[in-house]
């Protein structure tokens, strides 16, 4: 083992209730290796782009915030790892299988944290984990606005475009309004504010998550 892979490797002393204390070895994943786990567990197309579209909005959040961009992309693009397998169990299963990995602690909490109130009891405390829970629901609306353009595009989408759609809630029924208005709170934004950067941010995927369209 190299000296560079060992320092991404931590000795994590998890202690329990008794004598008995387990050690369990985490390593910081690659993006590559949380992609391939994306697709081990998800086989629907729009499930890895939807992981690809939270990729990249958390990339873009963590650019502006000079915040690990590795680490907050790869929490993005795995937060619903569970969710094509197991619906009913969603973050809980993500942790199981996640700790089964070795993956760090931070970046496990980050993920689950993204239910809060749904499926989920971990609150979203530090920033990355803010972000996430304010932009995984939005991503669901930007996309179904972007699939009533004429040209199919989210390179001429605009906030007004989207803000239209807001109080239809029979429009894009699935994106959780209220989870994004509270986001939007946690991280001392607009609504209107929340949408422009997430619009900004999936336009620099456009083509991996299948929203170029006609342009």
């Amino acid at each position: 083992m190299n000296f560079r892979n060992w320092k991404k490797l931590q000795l994590v002393y998890l202690y329990q209730s008794g004598p008995n204390t387990r050690i369990r070895m985490e390593q910081q994943p690659t993006r590559a290796e949380a992609f391939a786990l994306l697709c081990e567990y998800n086989k629907q197309e729009s499930l890895i782009r939807h992981g690809i579209a939270v990729e990249a909005v958390m990339h873009h959040f963590a650019a502006k915030d000079g915040a690990d961009l590795e680490k907050w992309s790869i929490i993005g693009l795995c937060h619903d790892l569970d969710y094509d397998k197991y619906p009913d169990q969603h973050c809980t299963m993500t942790r199981k299988i996640l700790e089964e990995k070795g993956w760090p602690e931070s970046y496990i909490r980050a993920i689950v944290s993204h239910g809060w109130g749904i499926c989920s009891e971990v609150e979203p405390i530090e920033y990355l984990e803010k972000v996430l829970f304010a932009t995984d629901e939005l991503t669901g609306l930007i996309t179904a606005c972007v699939y009533v353009r004429p040209s199919k595009s989210i390179l001429d989408l605009t906030t007004k475009s989207v803000m239209k759609k807001w109080n239809t809630r029979a429009f894009a029924a699935g994106a959780n309004r209220d989870v994004i208005v509270k986001g939007a709170g946690m991280l001392g934004m607009t609504v209107e504010e929340l949408v422009e950067e997430t619009i900004l941010a999936m336009q620099k995927a456009a083509d991996a998550i299948g929203l170029r369209g006609t342009l």
